[in-house]
């Protein structure tokens, strides 16, 4: 065992000694033009704020599909317009409409209380009456699947899988799994309804909405979540050994002929013939709070980069804001950008969907020969705060399957510490921003963005009459 050890601690000698010999690779440099938009943006940037305050104030709560999402299209053209964007357009696309009714969750026995619930998308309704059913409860989906459809049958399932706070959001997954797929595989065991603890991090007493979609097979079925306080306590009664009986309403409605829409503008580039820049967040919003951080915040950080970079001048490619109809119900439109306009080359694809708290991160995928690119963009955000992280990453979602389609993309990763308190519950308002962490959003936005779009050429002042 001595000789390899000799060998490895010889070959680590003479690579820490080639490595030594090596230059050190030059330092990044950012150009002025960059550095002086970043920082004018974090001192002094309101478009952000100003677009967030008026759509959550002036229309609120935009369920995808409905009236109020078409109020806020509505709003956004104007809005754009004003800004001085170019080519503002919606693109409408066809899609079918959950919406929910009277909700209430209430155990009847052995201790008769109250639960806080909410219907998730495209659950069944029970109608006015609601459903009474004694609870039959499972800590995850895997252990639903294992058992035998006889313990299930004629019951109502209730699925207890906890979620922990994350920097990068990364716990959704797993926690979100019983709301994604708890119900399909519940209607499947023959169930007659499901309630699953909320995906979230809070422990406020409110419900985390979220869609889920019934699979081949699955047979729809009411469909809630509750809060994770009133999880709590239903572990705890069921602790006691006795049945536990829930009576359970949740009245909802489904038609399939509902309209949405992306909302789109532009900053027209010196040379039209070059890939856009698309950056862009969703428009839609769940129907409890009034969406500021999901996804409000997202639409503004985008826009208000790209409105500054107009303000400076003119890009060299030309910046396409993209505001996405009904992603929350299942990246709808982002599905109908991708099938109109996925085919397009484009220079870099950027989403802004995870809150409005710090950026921390930042990762890329803009192939090897762009690697410069990337390396100046972690560069310019580094006096933010932002490190660098992958060079073959980036993510975003209703631009995710166009980046797995090979389009190039670059992700600013926001702080999810606190996110998962908020998402998808009556708590996401205008409140839970953060005006400076807003800004340090728009100033990595817009380093970002003069990055990919090229250099801005300053507008011509006009000449002054002589007398």
């Amino acid at each position: 065992m001595i000789k390899p050890f000799v060998a490895c601690l010889l070959a680590a000698t003479a690579a820490q000694g080639l490595a030594q010999s090596a230059p050190p690779a030059p330092p990044v440099v950012v150009p002025q033009q960059i550095a002086a938009l970043r920082d004018d943006a974090l001192a002094n940037d309101s478009y952000a704020w100003d677009i967030t305050e008026g759509l959550t104030t002036e229309v609120g709560q935009r369920l995808a599909g409905t009236e109020a999402e078409a109020r806020a299209r509505d709003w956004g053209v104007r809005r754009l317009t004003a800004m001085g964007f170019s080519n503002v357009r919606v693109e409408t696309f066809a899609l079918p409409v959950w919406t929910r009714g009277a909700e209430s969750a209430e155990i009847v026995a052995p201790f008769p209380q109250k639960l806080a619930v909410t219907a998730l998308g495209n659950s069944a309704s029970t109608g006015p009456q609601g459903i009474t059913g004694q609870i039959v409860a499972f800590d995850s989906v895997d252990a639903l699947k294992a058992a035998p459809d006889s313990a299930v049958r004629g019951k109502i399932v209730f699925v207890d899988h906890r979620m922990a706070p994350t920097q990068d959001g990364s716990s959704y997954g797993p926690g979100g799994t019983p709301r994604r797929v708890g119900p399909t595989v519940a209607s499947q065991k023959g169930a007659i309804g499901i309630i699953v603890r909320s995906a979230g991090t809070d422990h406020h007493r409110n419900p985390h909405a979220g869609v889920q979609t019934f699979g081949e097979g699955a047979q729809p079925i009411p469909a809630g979540a509750i809060s994770i306080p009133d999880a709590e306590q239903l572990a705890r009664i069921l602790k006691r050994g006795q049945p536990v009986s829930l009576r359970l309403t949740l009245v909802s409605q489904r038609r399939p002929d509902g309209q949405s829409g992306n909302v789109i503008a532009e900053v027209p580039g010196r040379d039209p013939s070059l890939p856009p820049v698309l950056v862009g967040g969703h428009l839609d919003s769940w129907d409890l709070g009034t969406g500021a951080i999901d996804d409000a915040s997202g639409v503004a950080i985008a826009a208000a980069a790209a409105k500054r970079i107009m303000d400076a001048g003119r890009p060299l490619r030309t910046i396409r804001v993209v505001w996405f109809g009904s992603e929350e119900v299942g990246l709808f439109g982002g599905q109908y950008y991708r099938t109109r306009h996925g085919k397009q080359p484009h220079w870099a694809m950027l989403e802004s969907d995870f809150g409005a708290d710090r950026i921390w991160r930042v990762n890329s995928k803009l192939g090897e020969a762009r690697r410069d690119d990337a390396r100046l963009i972690g560069a310019a955000l580094a006096p933010l705060g932002i490190v660098t992280g992958s060079f073959e990453e980036a993510e975003g979602s209703d631009i995710g399957p166009m980046l797995e389609d090979g389009q190039p993309g670059v992700g600013l990763s926001q702080d999810g510490t606190r996110y998962f308190d908020y998402h998808h519950t009556p708590d996401d308002t205008l409140d839970k921003v953060d005006p400076a962490q807003l800004r340090q959003n728009v100033a990595a936005w817009t380093a970002t963005l003069v990055i990919l779009a090229g250099p801005i050429e300053p507008a011509a002042r006009p000449r002054s009459r002589r007398r």
